[in-house]
């Protein structure tokens, strides 16, 4: 039988009318995406020619080509026209009351005692990080971006109002006071009389400790959930009946660390769960209304908490001061100061670009088919892939390789004494005993 000398050459005609319809249209873009579909399709190519007779191989890679250009092709948006979205943000440069009840504990004399450090930087909306450039694109956009800040007058409002147009409305908001949201609820309802309210994008995102379960206060994860999970689902919830008018969108910044066990982040991390959580709930309940919710897990990004180590290292300082003295000999001040380090290091090679998170947003508003979960940043599918299908054990060295991986507390380390409190009783009662 006579071989064709390109038995595939009609896929590729198929594929190429294909893609340079789709560049004409502005649904493709010309970039490495494209260039590695393509790369896959000539060694695919490569493989039927070998072990496939030509007209299944011409099949095949026809098929496999209009797939790949149809992943690839740019979502269908909705126009902008006239909708409103709020924006809400609060992220972590708070001071450290939490901390507090640590206080008569203290047992380092050189720190600042914790009341001098409640005037750390106060927590910030979209004024800084993905709010503020949420913001500034939704407004070039054609948006009606009605957006949240802590102060009014502080540097990143201030911007806002001089580089975006007259649509932009601010409101000093802060998601732990009761009186705050129900004051901005009644603003979103006075700002939307004539546009409806498209969409709520729930931005906020607190954190102000890095340790150990056991080392942390039950305070902070209290505060984590009252911002984080608590503070947004009042907002929500009062803005359901907006959204339902208008078969709007909900979109959450989530966090991978609601999804994995992050060395040294359960206060965030619980907190995050149970937001994403209770936006898979609103998901189902919501879906005959037409509402549709989105959560954006991204990974890690040069927002304002990440820039500001000094932040950090006061946060570091004030746990080691108030840790109890129990803990303290148990774990040994440098096991806080190597996961200190580590946390640091990550830091450090943050993403400096903020575009895919606020492009994953933009596309979860207007996107005639929004995603439930989007995952911008770099390496989170192969996280995930691991989290998912990989045994415990790989799971766990993965994250401590990733992330953190702490060293071993100084009660565990050989030639160490065990503290008093972790000795067995050598005389237990009768009751302990059995």
């Amino acid at each position: 039988m006579e071989r064709w000398p390109w038995p595939s050459g009609g896929a590729w005609l198929l594929v190429a009318a294909r893609a340079l319809l789709q560049l004409l249209r502005a649904d493709l873009r010309l970039g490495r995406p494209l260039l590695a579909a393509l790369a896959l399709l000539a060694a695919l190519d490569w493989l039927c020619q070998r072990l496939l007779p030509p007209p299944a191989a011409l099949a095949v890679l026809a098929a496999a080509g209009w797939i790949a250009l149809s992943r690839l092709a740019r979502p269908l948006r909705l126009p902008v026209a006239t909708r409103a979205v709020l924006i809400t943000a609060r992220l972590a440069f708070e001071g450290l009351p939490s901390l507090s009840w640590w206080a008569p504990n203290c047992t380092k004399p050189n720190l600042q005692p914790p009341a001098q450090l409640y005037s750390l930087p106060q927590q910030r909306g979209c004024d800084s990080g993905f709010g503020k450039e949420t913001a500034k694109k939704l407004d070039a956009m054609g948006f009606t971006v009605l957006a949240t800040v802590l102060e009014l007058n502080s540097p990143g409002a201030l911007e806002l109002r001089a580089c975006c147009s007259p649509r932009l409305r601010l409101l000093q908001m802060d998601l732990t006071k009761p009186a705050d949201i129900r004051r901005a609820l009644e603003f979103t309802r006075a700002h939307t009389t004539s546009t409806g309210l498209w969409g709520l994008v729930n931005n906020a995102g607190f954190n102000d400790i890095v340790a150990d379960v056991e080392l942390s206060p039950v305070s902070t994860f209290r505060t984590c959930m009252e911002v984080n999970f608590f503070g947004a689902l009042e907002l929500t919830k009062g803005l359901l009946p907006l959204l339902r008018h208008s078969k709007g969108r909900i979109v959450t910044v989530g966090s991978p660390a609601g999804d994995m066990p992050y060395p040294c982040l359960a206060a965030y991390g619980t907190s995050k769960a149970a937001m994403a959580l209770l936006m898979d709930s609103f998901s189902c309940e919501l879906l005959p209304w037409g509402i549709k919710v989105s959560v954006i897990q991204p990974g890690c990004f040069k927002t304002e908490s990440v820039r500001n180590v000094s932040q950090w290292e006061q946060r570091k300082q004030l746990l080691l001061a108030n840790l109890p003295q129990e803990l303290l000999q148990a774990y040994g001040e440098d096991y806080v100061e190597h996961s200190h380090g580590q946390f640091l290091h990550s830091l450090s090679l943050a993403l400096p670009d903020l575009s895919p998170v606020v492009d994953a947003i933009t596309d979860a508003l207007l996107a005639a088919r929004p995603r439930r979960r989007y995952y911008p940043g770099r390496g989170l599918g192969l996280m995930y892939f691991i989290h998912y299908y990989l045994p415990e054990g790989l799971r766990r060295r993965f994250l401590q390789n990733f992330f953190i991986n702490p060293c071993l507390p100084r009660a565990l380390r050989p030639g160490q004494d065990t503290p008093q409190a972790l000795k067995p009783n050598p005389n237990p009662s009768p009751v302990a005993a059995r």
